[in-house]
C-alpha cells in the first residue's frame, strides 16, 4: 500500500464464517429469510494466504535512497478485506480541538497530510493490487498494487513493481483467527466499513463527494484553489484505529483522522444490536442503504461480548 490509495430497504444478508454463521436482520424480517447464499463461495475463492491475514504496522519506508519513519502505520488485513490508516507522528496541538470549526487554516492543512485506504485485496502471484474504495487522499489514476516478500516469521517487504519504494511490515498478531468485515453502501458506493482483526479495529467513513483526480490534497488544494469550507469538505473522511475492549471505554478510538474522535467510543457499533444471543446483528436504520457482511470468523459468543449491551 503505498502513499496514493485512494436502494434496498432491507440488509443484504451475507456471511463467511469459519466458526459460525453471522447475518444481518431487519425488524421486519422473518428470520428464516436472513442469509444471502451467493457470498460464501465469492469470498472463499478470492482468500490470500494465511501468512498476511493479521494486524501490521509499517518499520520504515525508502524512497530512492532516503529511508523514513514519520508515520504511524495500522494495516488490519483479513482473509479478503482491508483497511489501512496513517497518521503523521509530528501531528500535535489538536487536545483543544471538538469539531472542523475550532481548527486554524493552519491545522486545515497539516491534516491534509494524514492517509487511509480501505477495500479488497488480491494477489497475483507475488504482486498484491489493493481495491481503494474509499481513501483518505485523492486518487492520481494508476492501480495500487506492489509486490511482496515474506521474511519469515512475521515480516515483509512491499516493493514498488519499477521499484520506486520499498516499504518493511511487521505482523504485530494474527488476530486469534478473528475476523470481521461490516460494509454499508448506497446504489453500489461504500459509505461506511469497520473491519475487525482480533481486538484491533479500523472504522471508515466515506465523504460525501468522491475527490477529482490529483496527485495529493495539498495538490488538490492549490490547484482548485479551495476555499476554507471547500477544504473541509475534502477532508471530511474518517478513518479511525483502536481497540474493541480493554481501553478506556468500549470501542476506544485511539488514533482517527478527525482528532477529536480520538480516546472516545466509536458510536457506529450503537447502531448495531444483538439477537439470539449472538446469531444475528441488526442494524437500527437501514433505509436505503444496504449492510453486507462480506467476513466473519466470529462465533456467537465474540459477537455478544463485542456487540451486547
Amino acid at each position: 500500500m503505498n502513499t496514493r490509495r485512494v436502494g434496498l430497504r432491507t440488509a443484504v444478508l451475507a456471511c463467511l464464517g469459519m466458526v459460525s454463521l453471522m447475518s444481518f436482520a431487519t425488524a421486519d424480517e422473518p428470520l428464516s429469510a436472513r442469509m444471502y447464499s451467493g457470498a460464501m463461495s465469492r469470498e472463499s475463492d478470492a482468500q490470500l494466504p494465511t501468512w498476511l491475514w493479521g494486524e501490521w504496522s509499517r518499520d520504515w519506508i525508502v524512497r530512492g535512497k532516503v529511508k523514513s519513519s514519520t508515520l504511524d502505520v495500522h494495516y488490519l488485513q483479513t482473509p479478503t478485506y482491508f483497511a489501512d490508516i496513517r497518521i503523521p507522528r509530528a501531528r500535535s496541538g489538536f487536545s483543544a480541538v471538538k469539531s472542523f470549526a475550532d481548527l486554524t487554516d493552519q491545522q486545515l492543512r497539516l491534516l491534509a497530510g494524514q492517509n487511509g485506504f480501505t477495500g479488497q485485496t488480491t494477489l497475483a502471484g507475488t504482486v498484491a493490487t489493493w481495491s481503494d474504495e474509499i481513501a483518505f487522499q485523492p486518487s492520481d489514476g494508476t492501480p495500487d498494487t506492489g509486490r511482496l516478500e515474506r521474511r519469515p516469521p512475521d515480516g515483509m517487504h512491499e516493493i514498488g513493481l519499477h521499484g520506486s519504494y520499498t516499504e518493511s511490515w511487521r505482523r504485530l498478531s494474527d488476530g486469534s483467527g478473528q475476523y470481521l468485515v461490516i460494509r454499508v453502501e448506497h446504489s453500489g458506493r461504500l459509505l461506511r466499513s469497520l473491519v475487525v482483526v482480533g481486538n484491533r479495529f479500523v472504522y471508515v467513513r466515506n465523504r460525501v463527494t468522491d475527490l477529482p483526480t490529483a496527485s495529493s490534497l495539498e495538490a488538490l488544494i492549490e490547484t482548485t484553489k479551495a476555499t476554507r469550507e471547500e477544504i473541509v469538505n475534502y477532508l471530511d473522511c474518517e478513518f479511525s484505529v483502536g481497540r474493541a475492549r480493554g481501553g478506556s471505554v468500549s470501542w476506544e478510538v485511539q488514533q482517527s483522522t478527525l482528532p477529536w474522535r480520538e480516546g472516545h467510543h466509536l458510536d457506529f457499533v450503537d447502531q448495531l444490536s444483538v439477537r439470539d444471543g449472538g446469531a444475528v446483528l441488526v442494524p437500527s436504520a437501514v433505509g436505503d442503504d444496504q449492510w453486507v457482511v462480506p467476513v466473519n470468523t466470529l462465533s456467537s459468543r465474540d459477537i455478544n461480548a463485542l456487540f451486547g449491551r
